[in-house]
């Protein structure tokens, strides 16, 4: 919508009294993050080379949404106003999501699992139609269950039942051969192979705390401060110090979740137990 706008408008003459109207260059040798209420330019630009960059306008980087907005209002053009943002699939208009994969891919049925006692809950028509992290439409069930897992050899999807289940979060990943914007790669990184920096994987979402552990073969290992819900392998992790977009790489592999790790302890805490500990088994006095 935004660039519908640009397209059909004078751009405003660059004063000193008004200087977020200017359209700037990107001549540095990194991006920064847009302004609140647009997409993240990081998220756009993250696998840019650098000499592209330096040939890159951002015309809205320093303009807010609502801003953007005020400006086709008073340019009537109010036809770009009435238009709803796109959500879901871009550019493919009002259709159902499982309605439009499946003209593309043929239907690979599969089993719903439940991810703590392994039983069968239902079946859906293939496992590339649901990400982790959604509400699973289980027939012949009310309550609602959440994808926690998929199994692409086999065509399960495991699913638990709440929003927040442990096993939805994870604090440690691995990703591809990491794009840097700037450095290659960043120097604190190779002198110290490793990094504290921030990171994302949804448009949008919260700047997460990490640290950035630096492989032979360029690969990063990135653990998180905290377990981050839903992380999802085929995603790109993009990682920022501060407002500046550092660069991506592709998430690969995924650390145990909380929910394992939980089961693990669980596990140990039983093998370590020795007859004697257990009040119920101890001889009476």
């Amino acid at each position: 919508m935004l660039w519908i706008i640009l397209e059909q408008m004078p751009l405003p003459q660059v004063t000193m009294q008004e200087p977020r109207w200017k359209m700037k260059r990107s001549f540095s040798r990194s991006t920064l993050r847009g302004q609140k209420g647009f997409s993240e330019i990081g998220l756009k630009s993250d696998m840019v080379s650098q000499d592209a960059l330096r040939r890159t306008i951002f015309p809205l980087g320093g303009l807010t949404k609502d801003f953007v907005k005020k400006i086709a209002a008073e340019n009537r053009l109010h036809h770009v106003l009435q238009k709803k943002e796109s959500m879901g699939i871009c550019f493919v208009g009002k259709r159902k999501f499982e309605r439009f994969i499946l003209q593309y891919l043929p239907p690979r049925p599969g089993k719903f699992i439940s991810i703590e006692d392994n039983t069968v809950l239902g079946t859906h028509k293939g496992w590339f139609l649901y990400t982790l992290g959604q509400k699973a439409k289980i027939s012949g069930l009310n309550e609602p269950w959440y994808v926690v897992e998929k199994d692409g050899a086999k065509g399960d999807v495991f699913v638990a039942p709440r929003t927040d289940h442990p096993a939805l979060y994870r604090d440690l990943l691995r990703t591809s051969r990491v794009h840097w914007i700037a450095e290659e790669p960043p120097a604190q990184l190779v002198r110290d192979k490793m990094m504290e920096c921030q990171f994302r994987f949804r448009h949008q979402m919260a700047l997460v705390p990490c640290v950035l552990t630096l492989n032979q073969d360029g690969t990063v290992w990135v653990t998180a401060v905290k377990a981050v819900r839903a992380l999802a392998l085929g995603q790109f992790a993009v990682f920022y110090r501060g407002d500046e977009c550092l660069g991506s790489g592709k998430i690969l592999r995924l650390g145990p979740s909380a929910y394992t790790l939980q089961k693990g302890q669980s596990k140990a805490r039983v093998a370590t137990k020795g007859p004697g500990d257990d009040p119920d088994l101890c001889p009476s006095p």
